[in-house]
């Protein structure tokens, strides 16, 4: 995740629509925070949590010089993730088990951090053990959770999340006294995005005023009645409400009030549904973080996708039940937690619920595989960008197929899905991930076929010598190389000499591997001049690309240049009329390492360049690290040490964040001390010290434009000295930066439409701006923390 306000640390998600009220509940969540380390806000689904959280963790940033981290749980089901799902979100090393809790542990100990693990439920349990260990270890380390339960444990601090505040139902407040009520602010303001002529007015507040207290000032379920002024009057909403609660009351005494309250508006929703958008809904709540349309027409039955199904989605969008968003130009569908545990429930009511988590396991084992097969393609970048939006689904059916119905009717489908998705996670740098589902494939679904078994032995070697674990990496590599000569093909002997080259780079022994690299990629044979084709075959060449690389590593740092360039022109030969990117820079980093070595300084610096902007196309944060690392080396020896130090600080923050070395191989660790040792003689150590951290403390995208020459200096950006509005003005230019139009403005503030434009035309003028959209901006980099 991004930083949300630019220049302040930490990764909270930005609030796509206004925030309403909450004042009492963010100063008493705030004070909480100031005396206990821990401190749960607690309530119903659909009271405002998440929301709540996310302001109080954002007027809260001012206390936290370390900055202030949202992990979002609702998609994460197992517990054992749990330390990998916060190490990501604060972008450290991604290692397995135990070591992950160190490694979180050792991180937060001397920093002032807020933690914010939203939607903690159904991992109370990881959740409380977890938080109390890192309590326990870092002293300035505060932690926010959101959850419908307490997580039970000593010295948790709670805040019960009341619904917002409404008029009293036996008097109706005054037209201009309304909008003070949270409840009615909230219902006017989603009212006028959903119908942009809508204002609050003395024909209508009556019914707005029921409204809210029908729905006991539920977020939720105010923001689904809402939308429907699009079919009908406040009136008639208020009087279907009244009808519904009369209904349902009587069936449902044992819940709690405001339960029924959510569940009746839910339900009301359902019933407002056609019948296919109904059953829709429910087979649509089988996704996991969001969906697109081609896997909603693969995993839906035929008879829902027969017809239009956009315009049955976009019914659902319109009636709030699906949420619509775009991620990089495509479109995404989601549902609100709430929406899709009540769709969960109609799947099961109607026997089709394990039914959907087979076709959503095959979907996306197709998807899988169909990435896999097109990796060394021109759509790499493409199936790079849709397996990233996918990841939640993927988690979700990988974690389906451990279960024992499927394992019983298809033991080989969890292997097939975690071999295909290989290529993805080492280029995502999820490496401890792909790991963890690896070890759990090998231990728990043994009866998977040879073939897949052999290759998931393999890979999970090689992820194991990337980490650094040297003992699993041997342990798998022997695995690997008994079953290959069990199955005697040739294609398994060719992966167990990868696997025999592989485990000698790691352990630092290059000359040993030579032999397996040259004599796998002899048995290859003409697969090389084969296209990509389908299935194992585009795997199989992705596997000779990889020895190329470890044959090209080997022999340049060897000084065998000739063979180093033979595997570069072969690599080229394979990649470059097929379009891809990922091989062709791993080979281009290789060779200039090779240049480096010969003391051709500017070849080396082409090829690591080059290296640098193909990697850029697919934004692997392992290769970055590694070409940081390596331009360092460079840098030092053409007398640019502040350059050099830079850059291995922003490597060794990659590198932590994947959790590998910024040095790939031992062979390479003497360039990398003779880095450092002129770079502390040149700067001196405190100056040194201090440049590291303005590496260290780069993006991603910062460090490679540094690489690069795209950012020549290091200087911090400093804003200019806004205008000074009216104290009018700047309320004014706060509610728009809310996202409210003028006619809710007017509402809010009791002032006519026609003096709110006035206002926001001088806000513009006096700014300087032509849009809205620049006063958000505005607002966002001025406003105090």
């Amino acid at each position: 995740m991004t930083t949300s306000v630019k220049g302040r640390l930490g990764n909270l998600p930005l609030e796509l629509t206004s925030f309403v009220g909450r004042r009492r509940e963010i100063a008493e969540a705030r004070r909480l925070l100031a005396t206990s380390r821990l401190v749960t806000l607690a309530g119903i689904g659909g009271v405002g949590k998440t929301r709540l959280a996310v302001r109080v963790a954002a007027d809260s940033r001012r206390s936290f010089t370390d900055g202030v981290w949202f992990v979002a749980l609702g998609d994460l089901h197992d517990p054992g993730l749990l330390p990998e799902a916060v190490a990501a979100a604060l972008g450290l090393p991604d290692r397995p088990g135990s070591s992950e809790s160190r490694l979180l542990v050792h991180h937060l100990a001397t920093r002032q951090t807020l933690l914010v693990l939203d939607n903690c439920e159904h991992l109370l349990g990881a959740v409380a053990e977890f938080a109390q260990a890192l309590l326990r270890s870092c002293p300035d380390l505060r932690i926010l959770t959101t959850s419908r339960e307490l997580l039970g444990v000593h010295g948790e601090r709670v805040l019960r999340v009341p619904p917002l505040t409404i008029p009293d139902a036996q008097q109706t407040p005054s037209l201009a006294a309304l909008p003070q009520y949270e409840a009615v602010a909230l219902f006017v303001t989603r009212a006028a995005a959903a119908l942009p002529d809508f204002a609050l007015t003395e024909a209508n507040c009556a019914a707005v005023a029921g409204i809210c207290g029908r729905l006991d000032g539920l977020p939720l379920a105010i923001e689904l009645a809402a939308v429907r002024l699009r079919m009908m009057s406040a009136e008639q909403i208020l009087q279907r409400l009244t009808d519904q609660y009369q209904l349902l009351t009587v069936g449902s005494r044992a819940a709690p009030t405001r339960l029924q309250t959510l569940r009746s508006c839910v339900d009301w929703s359902f019933a407002l549904c056609t019948a296919r958008e109904q059953q829709l809904w429910a087979w649509l709540s089988v996704f996991v973080g969001g969906f697109e349309l081609d896997a909603a027409e693969g995993v839906c039955p035929e008879e829902l996708v027969a017809d239009d199904l956009l315009d049955a989605v976009a019914s659902l969008v319109d009636k709030s039940i699906l949420v619509r968003e775009e991620c990089g130009g495509i479109v995404r569908f989601g549902m609100a937690e709430t929406i899709r545990d009540y769709g969960g429930e109609k799947l099961r009511e109607s026997g089709d619920f394990s039914g959907a988590g087979r076709r959503h396991l095959g979907w996306y084992e197709r998807l899988a595989a169909q990435a896999a097969a097109e990796w060394i393609g021109p759509r790499q970048t493409d199936w790079i960008a849709r397996l990233d939006r996918e990841q939640s689904n993927l988690r979700d059916a990988l974690a389906f197929s451990m279960t024992e119905p499927v394992i019983e009717t298809d033991p080989d489908v969890n292997a097939r899905i975690v071999n295909a998705l290989f290529l993805f996670w080492t280029c995502r740098g999820l490496l401890a991930e792909a790991r963890h589902w690896m070890d759990r494939s090998l231990s728990i679904v043994d009866t998977a076929h040879d073939a897949e078994r052999l290759s998931t032995l393999f890979d999970d070697g090689v992820l194991a010598g990337m980490q650094g674990q040297l003992g699993d990496a041997r342990a798998r590599a022997e695995q690997c190389c008994a079953l290959a000569e069990q199955l005697g093909d040739t294609e398994s002997l060719e992966t167990a000499n990868y696997a025999r080259g592989y485990l000698a780079m790691f352990r630092g022994d290059l000359a040993a591997a030579y032999g397996p690299f040259q004599a796998a990629l002899a048995s290859a044979g003409e697969a090389f001049a084969a296209g990509p084709g389908l299935g194992r075959t585009g795997l199989r060449i992705a596997r000779q690309l990889g020895a190329l690389l470890g044959l090209a590593l080997a022999s340049g740092l060897l000084g065998d240049e000739e063979t180093a360039v033979d595997c570069y022109e072969q690599t080229l030969a394979i990649t470059t009329p097929r379009g891809e990117s990922y091989f062709r820079a791993y080979s281009s980093w290789a060779l200039g390492l090779t240049a480096l070595r010969t003391g051709d300084i500017d070849r080396a610096t082409t090829l690591m360049e080059q290296a640098m902007r193909l990697n850029r196309q697919v934004n692997d944060p392992l290769m970055t690290g590694w070409c940081l690392e390596s331009m360092a080396w460079i840098a030092i020896r053409e007398g640019k040490p502040t350059h050099a130090v830079v850059l291995m600080g922003a490597a060794e923050t990659l590198s932590q964040r994947v959790g590998t070395a910024s040095v790939p191989l031992p062979y390479m660790l003497g360039n990398h001390d003779e880095c450092v040792q002129q770079a502390r003689d040149a700067l001196g150590k405190r100056s040194y010290t201090e440049t590291f951290r303005t590496g260290a403390a780069m993006s991603l995208e910062e460090s490679v434009a540094y690489a690069l020459g795209d950012r020549p200096t290091d200087q911090p950006q400093t804003t200019p000295v806004a205008p000074v509005l009216t104290p009018r003005e700047t309320e004014v230019a706060q509610l728009v930066a809310a996202g409210h139009p003028n006619k809710v403005i007017a509402s809010m503030l009791v002032l006519s439409p026609r003096t709110v434009t006035g206002h926001v035309e001088h806000i513009l003028a006096k700014l300087g701006f032509t849009s809205r959209t620049q006063i958000v901006a505005w607002v966002a980099e001025n406003q105090p923390d």
